[in-house]
């Protein structure tokens, strides 16, 4: 994957008007996504509600992903882009493509497994919940994640295998005469383009897009039962007949939790779908893909870095509350209300930014 560098210079030409838009844009990117993904992992550690809910943990784990990008790659990135050169010397020069294909495929994987585990919440019996989704396989799940990425990025890299047979062409791109600059070039053959582009995107890509239609079909035929059961449980004479209340809420929270899939699944495709794309055409097509355009797909999947905290946990209800305590240091406004005199005979998980009740 040629996540961390274009095989071409893609600012020469900018002028300073276009450097400081430039600059100013990514420097948005980053800061938005260090404090969003900050915000989350604090409130996770400070709030004993959010600790004990499964799904946070593949949330806090993203974040850690999504922080390590926006803090080790996107700077080297934003300045060999602005500055039109690389001063950081060839091995740093492949340490930090590494770390861009390794983190940035660990924060899909991580996305991936989020929807993994909302499948088995929400299509799932709570019982199959809990024993598919054990702290030990939530724990495999999460090692995954880190593991899985260094096979297609310091171990190839370091080695030097994405590089066979264009070696030639990655010299001739590495310098360039004309304005005395050095590149971090970073080109893939044919076949670590189409290894590494299917671990990374399309394999976790069609994971989530059958365990979010599986959910979709479950909130829609949850809808139906609503309708139903609501119809059916007002009867003229005004006695209650009303079904199960939690079987209810658990329906309600449900459907409105399958609205934000068109969301997630929006954002994450057109976040990452151009750049893998390209990413697999272009070794087919000599190369030719503009230097601007692959700076354009690239900064547009670092983007989801920044988005991510937002879609998984801005729109959570606990999170927010949790984010306004942070905010207004421990505004008591914002506590959560006391429900020790309340008998609930279910426990909760929360799903898709709202809160599940499990029978």
């Amino acid at each position: 994957c040629a996540f961390s560098s274009v095989p071409r210079s893609s600012s020469e030409g900018f002028g300073v008007a276009e450097r400081i838009v430039l600059l100013t844009f990514v420097s948005a990117v980053i800061l938005m996504a260090i404090l969003g993904n900050l915000l989350v992992m604090v409130a996770v550690c400070r709030d004993r509600q959010l600790r004990k809910i499964k799904t946070n943990y593949f949330i806090v784990s993203l974040a850690f992903a999504d922080l390590l990008v926006s803090v080790l790659v996107m700077p080297f990135g934003a300045i060999e882009l602005v500055q039109d050169n690389w001063i950081y010397g060839e091995m740093f020069c492949l340490v930090r493509t590494s770390l861009d294909v390794l983190l940035t495929t660990a924060s899909i994987l991580h996305l991936c497994c989020i929807s993994l585990d909302r499948y088995y919440a929400i299509c799932c019996q709570p019982l199959v919940y809990r024993n598919k989704m054990t702290p030990l396989r939530i724990a495999v799940m999460l090692g995954g994640c880190w593991v899985i990425p260094t096979f297609i990025s310091f171990l190839p890299i370091m080695q030097g295998w994405n590089s066979i047979g264009i070696i030639d062409l990655i010299q001739q791109r590495q310098f360039n005469k004309a304005s005395n600059s050095t590149y971090c070039i970073f080109m893939v053959n044919k076949p670590y383009a189409i290894t590494c582009s299917v671990v990374a995107f399309y394999m976790p890509f069609l994971l989530m897009v059958l365990a979010y239609y599986r959910i979709y079909v479950t909130a829609r035929e949850h809808a139906r039962q609503i309708r139903v059961l609501q119809r059916a449980g007002a009867p003229a004479e005004g006695r209650q007949h009303h079904p199960d209340q939690h079987s209810t809420h658990r329906m309600k929270t449900e459907t409105k939790a399958a609205k934000t899939l068109c969301i997630i699944m929006g954002c994450f495709c057109l976040c990452w779908a151009p750049f893998f794309i390209t990413n697999i055409v272009d070794p087919f097509i000599n190369y030719s893909v503009p230097g601007k355009l692959w700076t354009a797909f690239l900064w547009l999947g670092y983007i989801n870095s920044g988005l991510n905290p937002f879609l998984y946990a801005f729109l959570n209800k606990s999170f927010r509350r949790a984010f306004l305590i942070i905010l207004c240091c421990g505004d008591e406004r914002y506590r959560r209300p006391s429900i020790l005199g309340q008998t609930v005979p279910c426990s909760t998980t929360t799903i898709n930014g709202s809160t599940h009740v499990l029978r």
